[in-house]
């Protein structure tokens, strides 16, 4: 199994007027954080309690860490301000701009990431959150949004984004770091990459890592049954799953990025995995991987 993380920062590394920002937007200080572990950024994680007990879940990035990062928190915070009631993700409590901090202050959702390799029952519960996620936000009900093939035209061969019309929010980075279980729901994490396209995106994309983790059998399932993706041309989704072992197995020949010493092993391990599904697919054998 692949880790996931960049060398992430914690609550004591952050400067003291990111501190008090947080505590402007939460309307006391915070006397308890626990950094979180998961995912790609080299940003902080914390979630954290006040000393009114108010408790919240806390991003913060500087160019230090990775000099991408900022922006694509920016982002998130102007994605998750207008994410429609329904949508099941964390609600937005404030960002802010600390010198060259970007800061995040979202709901605390009390939960745990599913189990890997993934569980049938916990799977059912993020498909059941893509569904609802479809029907609450279709059409994409925030504005600005690029388009899936105007977020992956520098990634996707031609063919596959041939494929990527829609007009449903799409979530584009659906892994189970980015997902919490929660009273018996999915929750889905961090939207950076939002964008609006085919509403079978996210389930598809979500399935790499079902697969990739021994889950082949429980990958097909899904998609023969769940009503984003049954009714979709087997052809489409092959296609779609070859652009993205193109795309994943690029990215993973290039260097390191600053701070996230795992994301090009992560990307191998998932391009290759994804090569061998759609030669499954397509009745034939994966390529040999160099």
């Amino acid at each position: 199994m692949i880790a996931s993380g960049g060398n992430r920062v914690g609550w004591e590394d952050l400067p003291a007027t990111v501190h008090a920002a947080v505590a402007e937007v939460l309307g006391a200080s915070v006397v308890h954080a626990v950094s979180q572990p998961g995912g790609f950024s080299p940003g902080s994680a914390d979630r954290v309690e006040t000393t009114a007990g108010t408790r919240a879940f806390v991003k913060a990035v500087s160019p230090a860490q990775n000099a991408a990062s900022p922006a694509m928190h920016a982002r998130e915070g102007r994605i998750a301000a207008l994410l429609p009631p329904g949508v099941p993700a964390p609600r937005l409590l404030g960002a802010r701009e600390v010198g060259e901090w970007q800061v995040l202050v979202l709901e605390d959702v009390a939960g745990r990431h599913p189990a890997l390799p993934w569980r049938r029952d916990e799977l059912g519960l993020v498909v059941a959150a893509l569904e609802t996620l479809v029907t609450v936000a279709t059409p994409c009900p925030v504005p600005g949004l690029p388009t899936a093939r105007e977020s992956l035209a520098t990634e996707l061969p031609a063919d596959a984004l041939a494929h990527l019309d829609g007009d449903s929010l799409v979530h584009l980075d659906l892994r189970a770091d980015n997902l919490l279980i929660s009273g018996g729901r999915a929750v889905l994490l961090d939207w950076p990459h939002a964008c609006s396209g085919p509403a079978w995106l996210d389930l598809l994309a979500l399935l790499f890592e079902v697969d990739r983790l021994g889950g082949e059998d429980l990958a097909e399932e899904v998609l023969r049954t769940s009503t984003l993706t049954g009714d979709v041309e087997p052809h489409v989704l092959t296609t779609v799953l070859a652009g993205f072992a193109v795309f994943f197995l690029t990215r993973a020949a290039e260097p390191d990025p600053p701070g996230l010493p795992t994301l090009r092993a992560f990307q191998r391990a998932q391009g290759e995995a994804l090569q061998h599904w759609v030669a499954r697919r397509r009745g034939g054998s994966a390529p040999e991987c160099a």
